[in-house]
């Protein structure tokens, strides 16, 4: 009676939460550890492997390969923030979380996942200063420039994630603590909240546009000029045309995977919740699988190395 007093008066808020994804799977829920659990395993050894060539052999030092290491770090770090606790739910349904610990993966989630986009963008920079203007290729991917990107990526990314979990954070979650996710996604939980969210929805989609919409039309540009430059110039460009499809391909499967997932809270009522959960995981989880094989299969310099790698005797 008196949460319920509370409740009516607006001041009674849920402190823990619990994830409700996949429970329409009821018994066989806990199968789905399994593919996961192989999904993650495959994706911490091959961006292991990849980092570890890239970071071992000093042919691979230069600036776009540091790009696709640092890339492969994201991608290694991304599905370290929630598939354990993912899994362990599925397992032995340890399904619980605190609101603190919902806002904290939700900022590490978003955090690290922002990275993605800002990476291909780099790389997108490096191969516009590679083929456009490549007498000046030294002045501009230097250390310094690097340095100042690196930051500037930081900050914007950072002020945009903090702000996104500290309205949440401040939101009063009355109406119920179940969380029809299995992890603190920011729309899983402000739909929680039993005030206002117009502010959440909109300094969300502030924080998209001035981040992945930023970033993604920045690619565009570039790999625009990049493909006008080498057919206008006539030049056999077979390895730059080469280079450029593996990061578009890459680009591709990341803005694919996260429009599906953005337009799939947007529709929602047309989706059933576990389709729903399962775009939305996958969105985070698939690129992160992928990227390490792309970049192994399709960039030469790599896949040399990691030839070399697993005929030796040792291996």
């Amino acid at each position: 009676t008196a949460e319920m007093q509370q409740y009516q008066g607006g001041n009674f808020s849920h402190t823990d939460f619990f994830f409700t994804g996949f429970y329409g799977l009821e018994d066989q829920r806990w199968l789905l550890f399994f593919p996961f659990v192989l999904m993650f395993m495959l994706s911490t050894f091959a961006n292991s492997v990849l980092i570890f060539v890239i970071k071992t052999q000093r042919s691979l030092h230069s600036p776009m390969c540091v790009l696709i290491g640092a890339m492969a770090c994201v991608d290694l770090g991304m599905p370290t923030v929630f598939i354990p606790k993912m899994l362990l739910g599925f397992l032995f349904n340890w399904d619980s979380i605190s609101l603190l610990g919902c806002l904290v993966q939700m900022f590490f989630i978003h955090f690290v996942g922002s990275f993605q986009t800002s990476i291909l963008l780099c790389m997108a920079l490096d191969r516009y200063a590679a083929i456009c203007i490549p007498l000046r290729y030294n002045d501009y991917m230097n250390i310094p420039n690097s340095i100042k990107f690196i930051v500037a990526t930081v900050v914007r990314n950072g002020i945009f994630v903090v702000i996104v979990v500290i309205l949440a954070g401040n939101l009063p979650y009355c109406s119920s603590n179940l969380i029809d996710h299995c992890f603190c996604e920011h729309m899983a939980l402000v739909s929680l909240a039993c005030g206002s969210t117009v502010l959440n929805s909109v300094f969300g989609l502030v924080a998209v546009f001035c981040i992945i919409s930023v970033d993604c039309i920045c690619i565009v540009v570039s790999y625009v000029k990049i493909f006008y430059s080498v057919f206008k110039s006539g030049k056999s460009s077979r390895k730059a045309i080469h280079t450029c499809t593996t990061h578009i391909i890459v680009m591709c499967v990341t803005y694919t995977c996260t429009m599906t997932a953005f337009l799939s809270y947007r529709i929602r009522n047309s989706l059933s919740p576990n389709v729903r959960v399962l775009i939305s995981i996958m969105y985070m989880f698939l690129p992160c699988c992928f990227n390490p094989f792309i970049y192994g299969i399709r960039t030469k310099e790599i896949r040399e190395q990691l030839l070399k790698l697993f005929q030796s005797p040792k291996i």
